[in-house]
């Protein structure tokens, strides 16, 4: 009792309610265990069910709204991970809990019908049943005629053969009820009211009843209770649906930018093998042009050469013939 005044103190006025004015406040953290990590999640389902059949009892972690601030603003973590699932868990269990509840209410309702059905004794314990009552109301008959004739013995004979099948006919009728072929009260009051099972909490309903009955039953806090339980199972496996698809449409456009990517890394690659087999093409081609160019000029130089030397010792042969003339005259 003392724990549960000094939560209700802690969520109303603060953990640090006992502190002075000058001390300072410890941080809070939504990691620290004393939270309750579904309530930090979306909701505590202890909160759902008070004072109903499915009351859960009082939560034994504190409901902070500071720590839920923080929770809801983190990062995506394991820690984070780790309570989304528990508060799952939880409540996928419940639901899955009260769902076998709606199906054997369903169940009953069913059984109750047959009953309803069938509710009249089988025909052949009805013969059976018929056939007893006819010997024993002519064993009475037969008796009275004795004691009339004032035949005592015999009378007393078959007074005690009655009594047997009195016995007889009154085991019967019993394993009759035992075996459910008996009306009982509650097939009769489905008779007169025809009842059907809430989808969402499993409570038991009347076909027709009024609205204001109707209305008092959406309204109460157990179908509330289990209505919300659904509705947040349902948002956060639809959330993980959709992070899933945006996760696989994530990678599939990583996946299309990495092809793109390798294609230009490729084309670039092969953009530069050729330049570099040009270049080596081109600089083949210029070492050709220079090495022939060479080759030309050298055999130029040597025809010029040559010319030169002829013109040379054919200008000495002129100048020595001249000289020889001279000499001679």
């Amino acid at each position: 009792m003392v724990d549960v005044a000094r939560q209700l103190l802690d969520e109303l006025m603060g953990r640090n309610r006992n502190l002075d004015p000058s001390a300072s406040a410890k941080e809070v953290s939504w990691t620290d265990e004393e939270f309750c990590p579904y309530f930090l999640v979306k909701f505590c389902p202890h909160d759902l069910f008070v004072n109903t059949r499915a009351d859960l009892g009082q939560c034994t972690k504190l409901h902070d709204d500071e720590a839920k601030r923080l929770f809801d603003e983190a990062k995506p973590c394991r820690k984070k991970t780790q309570y989304e699932e528990d508060f799952l868990r939880f409540c996928t269990n419940m639901i899955n809990e009260v769902d076998r509840k709606i199906v054997k209410g369903k169940q009953r309702l069913l059984l109750m019908n047959s009953k309803t059905e069938g509710g009249r004794p089988a025909p052949k314990h009805q013969e059976q049943i018929s056939a007893l009552t006819e010997r024993i109301n002519k064993l009475v008959r037969d008796a009275e005629e004795a004691g009339t004739r004032g035949d005592v013995e015999q009378a007393q004979g078959l007074m005690e053969q009655c009594d047997q099948l009195k016995e007889e006919k009154e085991a019967l009728i019993k394993q009759h009820e035992s075996n459910g072929w008996s009306v009982t009260a509650e097939i009769a009051a489905s008779q007169e009211k025809q009842m059907e099972v809430c989808e969402v909490c499993g409570a038991f309903l009347i076909v027709g009843d009024a609205q204001q009955r109707i209305d008092d039953h959406l309204t109460g806090k157990q179908h509330l209770g289990y209505s919300k339980l659904r509705k947040a199972v349902d948002e956060m496996y639809e959330a993980r649906r959709k992070n899933t698809i945006n996760l696989e449409e994530r990678r599939s456009k990583d996946d299309d930018r990495r092809r793109r990517d390798n294609t230009k890394r490729e084309e670039h690659k092969s953009r530069e093998r050729d330049d570099r087999y040009n270049n080596k093409r081109e600089d083949r081609d210029r070492n050709r042009y220079r090495r022939d160019h060479r080759d030309y000029k050298d055999r130029s130089d040597r025809y010029d050469n040559r010319q030169r030397d002829r013109h040379s010792r054919r200008d000495r042969n002129e100048r020595d013939r001249d000289r020889s003339r001279s000499r001679s005259y």
